[in-house]
């Protein structure tokens, strides 16, 4: 499959140099020249595979050309056998037709695992056949950063350097990222937001001359590759809940757009999504474009939510680009006016599409504390910050109480304990087993100034100099 940039300029490239380059060389994102599209007989025929063998029939088609078949089902069977639940995703009933998808399994509790434990086994099965060594940079809002180095850290090939606002993530996302030891991971904290570690990966994915020749990856979810992979928990619901003879719908806790625009893509391959509900907190740059025309930039806010304290979300552009009818010059010229000026609104016609295609609902603290009350109260079962957003969303803009709504689980309520506490559970949350003793283990961690310069020296000082554990 041949993958093209959303700013129209960057050449076509396959799915191995699309894994290796992050973002295009225009400043735009990738994403695929065709999407794939299965048919009902198709997709009712995968009902009752394990997960790894139903994500090779959904991603398959997007690595066509660059990974045997052979290998792709090796990578996707180790990939999803260290999750701790032999469901992988199993979905929990709140009521007769209300769910939560349970994406919090894997080895950091997170919905991330699922993209990033496979992206380090492809990365280093790329690697090892290309015989290269590579920088990886990322920024997290907390839990794609202790996702990333656990999937990256045993990578032969790879340094790792992640970028964290520093005290703005919870103390269990900052310890899973900086107690893992080992010479190719590096913790950043800087004194900043989330949005300036952000900008400073796409700036040094724009100027890569401080690496002195070395390639940089990107691990957020401007790689497609990490799109991808969460596609496919879409299809895994649907088909538990009767799909696809049977519609359903989703509401999603999001900040950054790439996990709810896994479900646009789910949709437009076939899958029957009769409702995708866009679940932000107070830093809601998405719900006002969706309900005003309106994605311009604020105030971030700090929020018992903080993995979704983000003020403007990097796969919204993937979005602008159907909406532009793939129109790659278009979203380049309206996306270097919102750089200038902060603001961006579309034209009458795309909005109309877009509020089509997305509900949304903005949720602030006490609303989200509320509504943890709420299932607590209900059903006994302990909700985090970011999934009880999506359950206040699902449960206020759904459509048909016909249709069955699924809220994705993104986190394990035991990483947000201030806002469970806040919430008034009396519950103490216990930390798994293979995370008990994080409180104990020694922390690994440099800050530094919100200057691009300083990050930038200090990964051209320390990349390709790591050994993996």
């Amino acid at each position: 499959m041949r993958y093209i940039s959303t700013r129209g300029q960057a050449p076509a490239l396959n799915f191995e140099d699309v894994l290796l380059t992050g973002l295009a060389s225009d400043g735009g994102l990738y994403v695929p020249e065709n999407l794939p599209r299965f048919t009902v007989e198709e997709i009712a025929s995968w009902a009752g595979l394990p997960y790894h063998e139903l994500a090779f029939r959904v991603m398959r088609p997007f690595v066509a050309g660059s990974i045997p078949d052979a290998d792709f089902k090796k990578i996707l069977e180790e990939t999803y056998g260290v999750f701790a639940h032999g469901a992988i995703a199993p979905l929990r009933q709140l009521n007769g037709n209300e769910w939560v998808l349970e994406l919090f399994h894997g080895p950091t509790l997170a919905f991330k695992d699922f993209a990033l434990q496979l992206l380090g086994r492809l990365l280093d099965y790329v690697l090892a056949k290309r015989g290269e060594r590579v920088v990886i940079m990322g920024a997290t809002s907390g839990d794609t950063g202790s996702a990333a180095i656990e999937g990256c850290r045993r990578c032969e090939n790879v340094d790792i350097f992640i970028l964290h606002p520093h005290q703005r993530v919870s103390e269990v996302q900052r310890r899973q990222m900086t107690t893992i030891a080992g010479d190719n991971i590096h913790n950043i904290a800087i004194e900043g937001n989330f949005d300036d570690c952000q900008e400073m990966v796409k700036a040094s994915f724009a100027d890569q001359g401080f690496l002195k020749g070395t390639r940089l990856v990107a691990v957020n979810s401007i790689n497609w590759a990490r799109i991808m992979a969460q596609i496919v928990y879409y299809f895994h619901a649907a088909l538990q809940l009767g799909g696809p003879s049977r519609s359903v719908a989703f509401s999603v806790p999001t900040g950054n757009f790439g996990d709810i625009f896994a479900g646009y893509l789910a949709r437009n391959m076939g899958l029957p999504i009769n409702q995708l509900i866009v679940a932000t907190n107070r830093n809601d740059i998405l719900h006002r474009f969706m309900s005003g025309n309106r994605y311009d930039k604020d105030t971030l806010h700090a929020s018992l939510s903080p993995s979704m304290d983000i003020m403007v979300s990097s796969n919204f552009e993937r979005l602008l680009f159907d909406l532009h009818g793939r129109n790659g010059k278009a979203v380049a010229e309206l996306l270097d006016a919102f750089r200038a000026s902060g603001k961006l609104s579309v034209e009458e016609d795309r909005w109309t599409e877009a509020r089509r295609l997305f509900d949304s609902l903005a949720v602030d603290d006490e609303q989200t504390c509320a509504t943890i009350a709420q299932v607590f109260k209900e059903t006994g079962e302990v909700l985090d910050p970011h999934t009880a957003i999506g359950v206040h969303a699902a449960r206020e803009c759904r459509r048909s109480p016909s249709i069955p709504m699924v809220t994705l689980g993104t986190a394990h309520p035991v990483k947000f304990p201030d806002a469970v506490e806040k919430a008034g559970i009396g519950q103490a949350l216990a930390l798994p087993a293979h995370l008990a003793d994080l409180f104990e283990r020694g922390e690994r961690c440099t800050v530094l100034p919100n200057e691009l310069s300083a990050v930038q020296a200090f990964v051209g000082q320390h990349g390709n100099r790591g050994k993996p554990l």
